[in-house]
Order: C-alpha cells, then sequence, then structure tokens
C-alpha cells in the first residue's frame, strides 16, 4: 500500500507526465456484398466526409444476419442495407433512421441464353435464390404472385449467398439464378470462358414497374442509427450525403479505378465489379425524395406478410433526409 509520502510523489509524477491524446474511433462505413458499396469506397476519399469529426473506414458485411446482429448489438452504426430491412427495424424500436436509396434495382434472373425471357419461362425450372426470406426472394415472390405463378410450379432453391447460387448455376445444378450484381457480372464473365454462354435474362426493375406501377424499385440505401445521429448531427449526416453524391459521380464516371481500389475490401476481381455498374442503376437519392417509390415497395411487400416491414408502413421520423 502506497504512504502518503509516494501517493503524493506518483500524483506530482503524473501531472509531470505529458497528456496524451485518445484515438478517435473511427466512423465505419458498412456495405453489402453487392456494387452500392462501390459508393462507399469512393465517398471515404470525398471532402465532405473529411470534414466529419473522426476519420472514416468502409467495411463489408457478409450476410444479412450479420447486418442484423451489428446493428442490433450497437456494433454497426451506418449501414447500406435492405430498405424494407431499415424500414422493420424502425418500426420495432431499433432507433433506425434511411438517409438515402443507393440503387433503383440491382436483380436479375440469369439463365442460359435463349432459354428464358419471361417469367412464365420458370415454370418447371430449377430456380437458386439466394438469402431466404429477404429481400431477393420477397421481390421475387411479389412478381410470381403478380404473374399469378404459384410457387410450385417451379423448384426454388436457396443459397446461402450469391457467390454460392453462381456455382450452382454455373455447375448445371439450376436453370436459373436470381443474381444481384456484382454476382450476375461475375456469372457472366465465368460463364463466357467455360464457353457457357449466360445472359441477365429478366430485369426485376422492369418486371416490377409492370407488377406494381412504380416508377423505381428503391431496393437499398444508407441507414443510421440515432446514436450516430447524435455524434454527427444534422449537419453530419448532410456530409454523409454529399459526399456519396459525388462518390457517385466518381463510380460513374471511372467504374474501373473504384473497382480496382475496392477489390481487395469485396475478395472479389476489380474487372468484375466493373462490369456490374452499368446493370446497378446506382443512384443517390435522399430517402424523402423517394419515399412515394419506398411506399409502394413496402406495401406490395407486406400484402402477403406485414412482419415484413414491421406491421405498418414507417413514419416521418423514418426519414433522416
Amino acid at each position: 500500500m502506497l504512504d502518503r509520502r509516494h501517493f503524493l510523489a506518483a500524483a506530482t509524477a503524473s501531472l509531470a507526465m505529458p497528456h496524451v491524446a485518445r484515438a478517435v474511433e473511427p466512423l465505419v462505413l458498412w456495405g453489402p456484398p453487392a456494387t452500392p458499396g462501390l459508393l462507399l469506397v469512393a465517398a471515404a476519399r470525398e471532402a465532405a466526409l473529411k470534414a466529419l469529426p473522426m476519420p472514416v473506414e468502409v467495411r463489408i458485411w457478409r450476410t444479412p444476419d450479420e447486418m442484423r446482429a451489428g446493428l442490433s448489438s450497437g456494433t454497426m452504426k451506418a449501414v447500406v442495407m435492405p430498405s424494407y430491412a431499415a424500414a422493420n427495424l424502425h418500426n420495432r424500436g431499433l432507433g433506425l433512421k434511411l438517409v438515402n436509396i443507393l440503387t433503383h434495382g440491382l436483380l436479375s434472373v440469369v439463365a442460359p441464353a435463349g432459354t428464358v425471357k419471361t417469367l412464365e419461362d420458370l415454370k418447371g425450372k430449377r430456380v437458386v435464390v439466394p438469402f431466404k426470406n429477404d429481400m431477393p426472394d420477397f421481390i421475387f415472390r411479389r412478381l410470381l404472385a403478380a404473374r399469378r405463378i404459384a410457387p410450385d410450379a417451379l423448384s426454388i432453391d436457396y443459397s446461402g449467398t450469391p457467390p454460392e447460387a453462381v456455382q450452382l448455376l454455373l455447375a448445371g445444378r439450376a436453370d436459373a439464378a436470381l443474381l444481384s450484381e456484382p454476382a450476375s457480372a461475375g456469372a457472366l464473365l465465368l460463364s463466357g470462358l467455360r464457353g457457357k454462354g449466360l445472359e441477365r435474362a429478366i430485369d426485376t426493375r422492369l418486371a416490377w414497374r409492370e407488377a406494381t406501377g412504380a416508377a423505381s424499385l428503391p431496393q437499398a440505401g444508407l441507414a443510421v442509427s440515432d446514436v450516430l445521429g447524435r455524434e454527427i448531427g444534422e449537419a453530419g449526416i448532410r456530409a454523409l450525403q454529399l459526399g456519396m453524391e459525388s462518390a457517385l459521380a466518381a463510380v460513374l464516371a471511372d467504374p474501373a479505378a473504384v473497382a480496382s481500389e475496392a477489390a481487395t475490401l469485396f475478395q472479389l476481381p476489380g474487372p468484375v465489379l466493373a462490369r456490374a455498374v452499368p446493370f446497378s442503376n446506382l443512384v443517390v437519392q435522399p430517402a424523402s425524395a423517394a419515399r412515394p417509390d419506398l411506399e409502394k415497395l413496402f406495401a406490395a411487400l407486406a400484402e402477403g406478410d406485414p412482419r415484413i416491414i414491421g406491421g405498418k408502413l414507417p413514419g416521418d421520423g423514418f426519414y433522416a433526409l
């Protein structure tokens, strides 16, 4: 135990020591293993984000379960995620707001060239769909219902990830696959190398417009936690939006450059990422501007089960911008 003399000596020494500043915790922007994540990579170097009071990093979540766990635990505060999932978590009281929409649809039904032209052509076929009971599955089933195609009219096999779906399709264990970008771009590139011609047979964005009348398919966007909102304030959220708007211009102007920078993070070849950009319908649309089409999307998905969006349309508080 310290006596009084030793305590005073230790206290004096500690006061004489130089102050060491505590490192500022970085703001981690979490993106999906899909092309909207390229916008995060490009945004991290934009001046608008460098004005934030902390450094910015970009990481990739690999599965919806990982993403939800991160949001629930508070370890993920800024996440690009399916728009319906953001509405669901907001309605369940998680404290989540949507900043923007980053894609108007990046799903395609990929199949051997000439074998599929319409959803009706999938009858009797084996179709692999990633992420059961998540956005690709919900959209696909809603499109089938709009065409009055019973789920048992085809065989739907589920995969854990898009790369698994690609492998099943390339191995001939499926007749078609519902793939997001860049999985579609990767499948087409690999099939070409193997002499098996695949094509984007059905653009779900166009099929969605026919089914619902919505002008767009606001599939995913950046959501932020209330905790982060308090940390950076409205000005910080607007800085995120401005940075991503600049990033969109950079990605569209030179997809190869951003894709090369992001290749290691995505664990995918840069050329595959770059080839996916023209088919990704990338945007940086403030959430409130997308609200009409978001509400059409939410209502359409909730027709079969309102729990998909947390039981109701989200109110004004859901829209951060």
